[in-house]
Protein backbone atom coordinates (compact mmCIF):
# COMPACT_ATOMS: atom_id res chain seq x y z
CA UNK A 1 0.00 0.00 0.00
CA UNK A 2 1.49 3.60 -1.14
CA UNK A 3 2.07 5.93 1.54
CA UNK A 4 2.44 10.24 0.85
CA UNK A 5 3.44 12.82 2.78
CA UNK A 6 1.38 15.75 2.66
CA UNK A 7 1.88 19.32 3.88
CA UNK A 8 -0.58 20.98 6.17
CA UNK A 9 -1.38 24.88 3.67
CA UNK A 10 -3.85 25.78 5.86
CA UNK A 11 -5.93 24.97 8.88
CA UNK A 12 -9.69 26.46 9.08
CA UNK A 13 -11.63 26.70 12.65
CA UNK A 14 -15.07 25.00 11.61
CA UNK A 15 -16.70 25.12 15.22
CA UNK A 16 -15.09 25.89 18.75
CA UNK A 17 -14.17 22.18 18.84
CA UNK A 18 -13.45 21.52 15.53
CA UNK A 19 -11.05 22.34 12.64
CA UNK A 20 -10.48 21.84 8.81
CA UNK A 21 -6.76 20.41 7.60
CA UNK A 22 -6.17 21.97 4.73
CA UNK A 23 -3.79 19.44 2.20
CA UNK A 24 -1.35 20.63 -0.86
CA UNK A 25 -2.15 17.63 -3.07
CA UNK A 26 1.38 16.31 -4.38
CA UNK A 27 3.05 17.74 -7.27
CA UNK A 28 3.88 14.94 -9.26
CA UNK A 29 1.41 12.58 -8.38
CA UNK A 30 -2.06 13.36 -7.25
CA UNK A 31 -4.00 11.72 -4.95
CA UNK A 32 -7.48 10.11 -6.72
CA UNK A 33 -10.25 9.19 -4.38
CA UNK A 34 -14.04 9.14 -4.28
CA UNK A 35 -16.79 11.62 -2.45
CA UNK A 36 -17.21 9.73 0.60
CA UNK A 37 -14.09 7.77 0.94
CA UNK A 38 -11.37 9.03 4.22
CA UNK A 39 -7.67 9.70 4.16
CA UNK A 40 -6.38 7.79 6.82
CA UNK A 41 -3.19 10.05 8.76
CA UNK A 42 -0.19 8.50 10.48
CA UNK A 43 1.40 10.38 13.63
CA UNK A 44 3.77 9.64 16.42
CA UNK A 45 2.85 10.91 20.29
CA UNK A 46 5.01 10.42 23.07
CA UNK A 47 6.73 7.95 20.88
CA UNK A 48 3.65 5.70 19.80
CA UNK A 49 2.20 5.01 15.94
CA UNK A 50 -1.03 6.45 16.41
CA UNK A 51 -2.92 5.56 12.96
CA UNK A 52 -6.62 7.49 12.64
CA UNK A 53 -9.07 7.35 9.26
CA UNK A 54 -10.64 10.82 9.01
CA UNK A 55 -13.48 11.05 6.10
CA UNK A 56 -12.53 13.98 3.42
CA UNK A 57 -14.64 17.37 3.62
CA UNK A 58 -12.98 18.10 0.40
CA UNK A 59 -14.72 16.81 -3.04
CA UNK A 60 -13.37 15.62 -6.26
CA UNK A 61 -13.19 18.12 -9.19
CA UNK A 62 -14.58 20.84 -6.96
CA UNK A 63 -11.67 21.52 -4.14
CA UNK A 64 -7.90 22.08 -5.65
CA UNK A 65 -6.51 20.97 -1.72
CA UNK A 66 -7.28 17.98 -0.19
CA UNK A 67 -8.76 18.53 3.25
CA UNK A 68 -10.21 16.53 6.58
CA UNK A 69 -12.32 17.66 9.13
CA UNK A 70 -11.41 16.90 12.67
CA UNK A 71 -13.67 16.80 15.81
CA UNK A 72 -12.32 17.27 18.69
CA UNK A 73 -12.87 13.67 20.75
CA UNK A 74 -12.94 13.71 25.25
CA UNK A 75 -9.88 11.68 25.45
CA UNK A 76 -9.11 11.63 22.28
CA UNK A 77 -5.43 11.07 21.85
CA UNK A 78 -4.78 11.72 18.07
CA UNK A 79 -8.46 14.47 17.64
CA UNK A 80 -6.80 16.26 20.50
CA UNK A 81 -3.22 16.50 18.81
CA UNK A 82 -4.56 17.64 15.74
CA UNK A 83 -6.60 20.41 17.10
CA UNK A 84 -4.31 21.31 19.61
CA UNK A 85 -0.71 20.74 18.03
CA UNK A 86 -0.63 20.67 14.30
CA UNK A 87 -0.14 23.94 12.53
CA UNK A 88 0.72 25.36 8.98
CA UNK A 89 4.02 23.52 7.66
CA UNK A 90 3.60 20.57 8.92
CA UNK A 91 4.10 17.65 7.12
CA UNK A 92 1.76 14.47 7.84
CA UNK A 93 2.46 10.98 6.59
CA UNK A 94 -0.88 9.60 4.84
CA UNK A 95 -1.87 6.23 3.95
CA UNK A 96 -3.78 6.20 0.07
CA UNK A 97 -7.65 7.13 0.11
CA UNK A 98 -9.90 4.27 1.40
CA UNK A 99 -13.51 3.55 1.65
CA UNK A 100 -16.80 2.24 0.01
CA UNK A 101 -19.51 4.94 1.13
CA UNK A 102 -19.69 6.41 -2.13
CA UNK A 103 -21.92 7.20 -4.77
CA UNK A 104 -22.65 3.82 -7.10
CA UNK A 105 -22.04 4.02 -10.84
CA UNK A 106 -25.62 4.45 -11.85
CA UNK A 107 -27.41 7.35 -12.61
CA UNK A 108 -28.00 9.64 -9.93
CA UNK A 109 -31.69 11.29 -9.91
CA UNK A 110 -32.07 11.76 -5.54
CA UNK A 111 -29.65 11.77 -3.15
CA UNK A 112 -30.74 11.85 0.75
CA UNK A 113 -28.02 12.71 2.94
CA UNK A 114 -28.82 12.12 6.90
CA UNK A 115 -26.15 13.25 9.56
CA UNK A 116 -25.26 14.34 12.94
CA UNK A 117 -22.16 16.30 14.79
CA UNK A 118 -19.31 15.21 12.65
CA UNK A 119 -21.05 12.74 10.51
CA UNK A 120 -21.85 15.00 8.69
CA UNK A 121 -17.88 15.08 6.90
CA UNK A 122 -18.20 12.78 4.22
CA UNK A 123 -21.75 14.19 3.19
CA UNK A 124 -20.34 17.59 2.43
CA UNK A 125 -18.16 16.15 -0.03
CA UNK A 126 -20.58 13.67 -1.47
CA UNK A 127 -23.58 16.84 -1.67
CA UNK A 128 -20.58 19.17 -3.46
CA UNK A 129 -19.44 16.40 -6.00
CA UNK A 130 -23.05 15.38 -6.79
CA UNK A 131 -24.15 18.82 -7.23
CA UNK A 132 -20.99 20.12 -9.45
CA UNK A 133 -20.80 16.54 -11.62
CA UNK A 134 -24.25 15.04 -11.75
CA UNK A 135 -26.26 17.83 -13.09
CA UNK A 136 -29.64 16.72 -13.09
CA UNK A 137 -29.64 15.70 -9.81
CA UNK A 138 -31.08 17.02 -6.41
CA UNK A 139 -29.46 16.72 -3.15
CA UNK A 140 -31.39 16.94 0.31
CA UNK A 141 -29.52 17.04 3.74
CA UNK A 142 -31.34 16.10 6.77
CA UNK A 143 -28.18 17.32 10.31
CA UNK A 144 -28.97 17.02 13.63
CA UNK A 145 -26.60 19.50 16.30
CA UNK A 146 -27.55 20.25 19.05
CA UNK A 147 -26.90 24.12 18.17
CA UNK A 148 -26.18 26.25 15.45
CA UNK A 149 -23.20 27.27 16.62
CA UNK A 150 -22.02 23.75 16.90
CA UNK A 151 -23.25 22.86 13.35
CA UNK A 152 -20.23 22.34 11.20
CA UNK A 153 -20.46 24.00 8.07
CA UNK A 154 -22.59 25.87 8.65
CA UNK A 155 -22.45 28.71 6.41
CA UNK A 156 -21.28 26.26 3.63
CA UNK A 157 -24.05 24.65 4.12
CA UNK A 158 -25.88 27.89 3.18
CA UNK A 159 -23.52 29.11 0.26
CA UNK A 160 -25.08 25.58 -0.97
CA UNK A 161 -28.43 26.15 -0.71
CA UNK A 162 -27.82 30.01 -2.30
CA UNK A 163 -25.76 28.33 -5.43
CA UNK A 164 -28.49 24.99 -5.72
CA UNK A 165 -31.75 26.58 -4.92
CA UNK A 166 -33.29 24.42 -7.09
CA UNK A 167 -31.49 21.12 -6.33
CA UNK A 168 -30.00 21.34 -3.14
CA UNK A 169 -32.15 21.52 0.33
CA UNK A 170 -31.23 21.34 3.90
CA UNK A 171 -33.11 20.50 7.32
CA UNK A 172 -31.54 21.27 10.51
CA UNK A 173 -32.56 19.31 13.73
CA UNK A 174 -31.31 21.26 16.72
CA UNK A 175 -31.75 19.89 20.26
CA UNK A 176 -30.67 22.85 22.49
CA UNK A 177 -32.33 25.88 20.17
CA UNK A 178 -30.77 29.39 22.14
CA UNK A 179 -33.69 31.61 20.79
CA UNK A 180 -36.58 30.47 19.27
CA UNK A 181 -35.85 30.17 15.52
CA UNK A 182 -38.24 31.13 13.26
CA UNK A 183 -36.85 29.51 10.28
CA UNK A 184 -38.57 26.71 8.70
CA UNK A 185 -35.74 24.38 7.97
CA UNK A 186 -34.95 24.75 11.52
CA UNK A 187 -36.68 22.13 13.44
CA UNK A 188 -36.29 21.31 17.52
CA UNK A 189 -35.46 18.25 18.28
CA UNK A 190 -33.57 15.03 17.21
CA UNK A 191 -33.65 13.69 13.43
CA UNK A 192 -37.14 12.24 13.13
CA UNK A 193 -37.06 10.41 9.71
CA UNK A 194 -41.16 11.11 9.86
CA UNK A 195 -40.77 14.60 9.85
CA UNK A 196 -38.99 14.83 6.57
CA UNK A 197 -40.55 11.98 4.54
CA UNK A 198 -43.91 12.61 5.62
CA UNK A 199 -43.75 16.10 3.67
CA UNK A 200 -41.86 14.89 0.68
CA UNK A 201 -44.24 13.54 -2.43
CA UNK A 202 -43.30 10.40 -4.30
CA UNK A 203 -41.49 11.97 -6.83
CA UNK A 204 -38.44 12.56 -4.27
CA UNK A 205 -38.52 9.39 -2.94
CA UNK A 206 -38.45 7.49 -6.53
CA UNK A 207 -35.20 6.10 -7.20
CA UNK A 208 -33.80 7.68 -4.39
CA UNK A 209 -29.82 6.79 -2.84
CA UNK A 210 -29.76 7.35 0.84
CA UNK A 211 -25.93 7.86 2.96
CA UNK A 212 -26.36 7.86 6.32
CA UNK A 213 -23.35 8.94 8.91
CA UNK A 214 -24.06 9.08 12.36
CA UNK A 215 -24.43 7.45 15.97
CA UNK A 216 -26.38 3.77 15.18
CA UNK A 217 -29.36 5.27 16.87
CA UNK A 218 -29.66 7.68 13.58
CA UNK A 219 -28.81 4.66 11.69
CA UNK A 220 -31.59 2.92 12.99
CA UNK A 221 -34.26 4.91 12.63
CA UNK A 222 -33.84 6.28 9.25
CA UNK A 223 -33.19 2.57 7.83
CA UNK A 224 -36.45 1.77 9.49
CA UNK A 225 -38.58 4.65 8.06
CA UNK A 226 -37.28 4.34 4.45
CA UNK A 227 -38.18 0.47 4.92
CA UNK A 228 -41.21 0.91 5.63
CA UNK A 229 -41.39 4.06 2.72
CA UNK A 230 -40.41 1.04 0.20
CA UNK A 231 -36.56 2.32 0.15
CA UNK A 232 -34.43 -0.69 -1.03
CA UNK A 233 -31.69 -1.72 1.04
CA UNK A 234 -29.46 -1.71 -2.34
CA UNK A 235 -30.16 2.18 -2.07
CA UNK A 236 -29.00 2.48 1.17
CA UNK A 237 -25.74 3.25 2.54
CA UNK A 238 -23.86 3.88 6.21
CA UNK A 239 -20.66 4.91 7.33
CA UNK A 240 -19.17 3.29 10.45
CA UNK A 241 -17.13 4.92 12.84
CA UNK A 242 -16.93 2.44 15.35
CA UNK A 243 -17.84 -1.69 15.95
CA UNK A 244 -20.92 -2.48 17.50
CA UNK A 245 -20.37 -5.36 19.80
CA UNK A 246 -22.69 -7.41 21.21
CA UNK A 247 -22.64 -8.63 24.83
CA UNK A 248 -23.71 -11.76 24.06
CA UNK A 249 -20.78 -12.82 21.25
CA UNK A 250 -18.65 -12.56 23.66
CA UNK A 251 -20.23 -15.34 25.97
CA UNK A 252 -17.86 -18.15 24.09
CA UNK A 253 -14.93 -15.63 24.48
CA UNK A 254 -11.84 -16.15 27.55
CA UNK A 255 -8.76 -14.59 27.97
CA UNK A 256 -6.30 -16.38 26.02
CA UNK A 257 -2.57 -16.54 24.46
CA UNK A 258 -2.27 -15.74 20.80
CA UNK A 259 1.26 -16.08 18.70
CA UNK A 260 1.90 -13.45 16.06
CA UNK A 261 4.28 -13.74 13.79
CA UNK A 262 4.89 -10.10 12.28
CA UNK A 263 8.30 -8.93 10.60
CA UNK A 264 10.08 -12.24 11.19
CA UNK A 265 9.44 -11.99 14.82
CA UNK A 266 7.03 -13.93 16.89
CA UNK A 267 5.17 -12.88 20.01
CA UNK A 268 3.01 -14.20 22.35
CA UNK A 269 0.14 -11.70 23.38
CA UNK A 270 -2.43 -12.49 26.32
CA UNK A 271 -5.58 -11.08 24.30
CA UNK A 272 -8.09 -10.57 27.45
CA UNK A 273 -11.71 -10.93 26.79
CA UNK A 274 -13.45 -8.12 25.44
CA UNK A 275 -10.07 -6.73 23.31
CA UNK A 276 -9.39 -7.55 19.42
CA UNK A 277 -5.94 -9.14 18.93
CA UNK A 278 -5.23 -5.77 17.12
CA UNK A 279 -6.03 -3.53 19.73
CA UNK A 280 -3.78 -5.87 22.15
CA UNK A 281 -0.84 -5.88 19.56
CA UNK A 282 -0.88 -1.83 19.87
CA UNK A 283 -0.67 -2.20 23.06
CA UNK A 284 2.10 -3.90 23.09
CA UNK A 285 4.04 -1.42 20.91
CA UNK A 286 3.41 -4.05 18.11
CA UNK A 287 3.10 -1.52 15.15
CA UNK A 288 0.58 -4.02 13.18
CA UNK A 289 -0.75 -1.90 9.86
CA UNK A 290 -4.41 -0.87 10.34
CA UNK A 291 -6.40 2.11 9.12
CA UNK A 292 -10.55 1.82 9.90
CA UNK A 293 -10.49 -0.66 12.58
CA UNK A 294 -14.17 -1.34 11.60
CA UNK A 295 -13.60 -4.28 9.67
CA UNK A 296 -14.66 -2.21 6.48
CA UNK A 297 -11.04 -2.61 4.73
CA UNK A 298 -8.76 -4.83 4.92
CA UNK A 299 -5.15 -3.11 6.01
CA UNK A 300 -5.12 -5.51 9.40
CA UNK A 301 -5.66 -8.63 7.22
CA UNK A 302 -3.73 -11.50 9.12
CA UNK A 303 -3.67 -15.31 8.11
CA UNK A 304 -4.83 -18.14 10.79
CA UNK A 305 -2.01 -21.17 11.08
CA UNK A 306 -3.54 -22.99 13.97
CA UNK A 307 -6.29 -22.38 16.53
CA UNK A 308 -10.05 -20.77 15.74
CA UNK A 309 -11.14 -17.10 15.57
CA UNK A 310 -13.74 -15.07 16.02
CA UNK A 311 -14.92 -11.44 13.80
CA UNK A 312 -17.33 -9.92 15.92
CA UNK A 313 -18.79 -6.27 14.97
CA UNK A 314 -18.94 -7.11 11.17
CA UNK A 315 -22.02 -4.38 10.03
CA UNK A 316 -22.00 -7.64 7.44
CA UNK A 317 -20.20 -10.32 6.19
CA UNK A 318 -17.22 -10.41 4.10
CA UNK A 319 -17.23 -12.59 0.93
CA UNK A 320 -13.71 -11.18 0.26
CA UNK A 321 -11.46 -13.22 2.73
CA UNK A 322 -10.07 -16.45 2.11
CA UNK A 323 -10.77 -19.18 4.61
CA UNK A 324 -8.13 -18.86 7.20
CA UNK A 325 -8.01 -15.09 6.47
CA UNK A 326 -9.06 -12.53 9.50
CA UNK A 327 -9.76 -8.67 10.33
CA UNK A 328 -7.24 -8.83 13.49
CA UNK A 329 -9.70 -5.63 14.25
CA UNK A 330 -12.84 -7.39 15.11
CA UNK A 331 -11.06 -10.92 15.64
CA UNK A 332 -11.07 -12.74 19.18
CA UNK A 333 -9.35 -16.07 19.84
CA UNK A 334 -11.62 -19.02 20.78
CA UNK A 335 -8.85 -20.96 22.29
CA UNK A 336 -5.18 -21.14 23.27
CA UNK A 337 -3.46 -22.57 19.74
CA UNK A 338 -4.08 -19.34 17.86
CA UNK A 339 -1.23 -18.74 15.78
CA UNK A 340 -1.31 -15.90 13.07
CA UNK A 341 0.88 -14.67 10.68
CA UNK A 342 0.80 -10.79 9.47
Amino acid sequence: MQNYTLKVIAIRRETQDTITLCFKQPGLKKIKYQAGQYLTLIFRINGRRYIRPYSFSSAPSVDIDLEVTVKRVPNGIVSNHINDVVKEGDVIEAMQPMGDFVLPDTEIKNVFLWGAGSGITPLISIAKYTLSVHKEASVKLIYGNKLKESTIFYDEINKLCRLHQHKFKSWHFHTRLSIEENLPDVIQGRINPSTVIDILNHEDLKESLHFICGPVGLKESVKNKLTISGIPDSNIFSEDFELVKNPKDFEEIETQNVTLFFQEKSTVLEVIKGKSILETALDANIELPYSCQTGNCSTCKGKLKTGKLKMIGLREQRTDLGIDEFLLCCSHPLDGEVYIEC
